[in-house]
Formats: structure tokens, C-alpha cells, sequence
């Protein structure tokens, strides 16, 4: 089931969420009526009736009255390891307050893999926030996390959250620019 852009929606149980951009967790109540802002990868930004913008997790979606995550592309967790499918499943990974994902807006400083004895991978990510004090981070680190962990042959996973260089508009990929309406 997904969810349309400005939907009114009664949560049907609590639900854990987070507020953007601080960070901070908050206890949405069954009952409490919230607006869809953005239902982009696998996890819902909504604001609530006291106007925060909260992001809501792909785990905690049933309140919505969803009963899958959003995110429509899946990868089977077999196969040979290919680089591009952690980039692609990267690409599931959405900022909760800019509609687009964390590679087309330049999030991703570095994304490398290492063969190991055993014939797995080690991937290491380096990405970046669009404001240092952006609380969001954690939270983003551990979506792009998941997101890499369904790549076949990945056994290992290292992300890190670096400012330097300090992101800027011009990281972001041409299609994002344009998606934002800045030429």
C-alpha cells in the first residue's frame, strides 16, 4: 500500500519516531492524526497535529497501515557481489526532509569494497550530512547500513560520518539540481 504526498492518516498503534532534524526520539500515540510529507525509500515523513516533521521507519510503517516497507526495489541476497548494487541500494536511502536520495544529492563521499580471505566483502562508506548539526546521521547511517547489508557477498559494513570536505549544493548530481529546480 502506499501512501500519497499530504495524506491525513489516524495511527492505528504507537509509533516510534524521529524528530527531524534534531534527531530526538518521539512516541507518536494510536489515535493521533498525522499528514504524509514524504514516503520516499523505506521509511514515511510526516507532520504531526503539533507540527513537528517526523520520519517514521519502515519497522514502525504499521501504525500507517502499511504492512511492507515502501521501498520498492529488492535485491536477493545471492549471487556474486557487485559494487553498483550497493550504489543502487544506496539510491533507497532518502534524506526525510529533501526528496531525494542520499547518492543523487551527494551524501556519499566514498564507497569502496575490500575482498577478504573468506571470499566476502568489506564495504566502506564515507558520507556526509547537508548541515554539521544535522541529528539525522545516526539515523541515515543505519538506513544505508540496511540497504547494504542485502547486497549479495557483503559481510562486513563500515560507514562513517565525515564533514570534511563540507557538503555543498554542488555534490549533488545533475538530475537532483534539476528535481529541486535548481539550474
Amino acid at each position: 500500500m502506499g501512501l500519497d504526498r499530504y495524506t491525513i492518516i489516524e495511527l492505528s498503534q504507537d509509533a516510534q519516531a524521529t524528530v527531524i532534524p534534531g534527531g530526538q526520539p518521539m512516541l507518536l500515540q494510536a489515535g493521533e492524526e498525522v499528514v504524509v510529507t514524504q514516503t520516499l525509500g523505506d521509511s514515511v515523513t510526516v507532520q504531526t497535529a503539533m507540527g513537528y516533521l517526523v520520519r517514521i521507519s519502515a519497522e514502525d510503517s504499521a501504525a500507517l497501515g502499511l504492512i511492507k516497507p515502501i521501498a520498492e526495489t529488492v535485491i536477493k541476497n545471492d549471487g556474486p557481489f557487485d559494487l553498483e548494487q550497493v550504489l543502487d541500494q544506496l539510491k533507497n536511502v532518502f534524506d526525510p526532509e529533501i526528496p531525494i536520495n542520499v547518492v543523487d544529492l551527494g551524501l556519499i563521499y566514498l564507497c569502496q569494497e575490500e575482498l577478504l580471505a573468506d571470499g566476502s566483502h568489506r564495504v566502506e562508506v564515507k558520507m556526509s550530512m547537508t548541515a554539521p548539526g544535522c541529528g539525522m546521521g545516526d539515523v541515515l547511517k543505519e538506513d544505508a547500513r540496511t540497504a547494504i547489508q542485502s547486497v549479495p557477498g557483503v559481510s562486513d559494513i563500515d560507514i562513517e560520518l565525515v564533514w570534511d570536505p563540507p557538503w555543498g549544493q554542488d555534490r549533488m548530481s545533475e538530475a537532483a539540481r534539476l528535481q529541486l529546480g535548481m539550474y
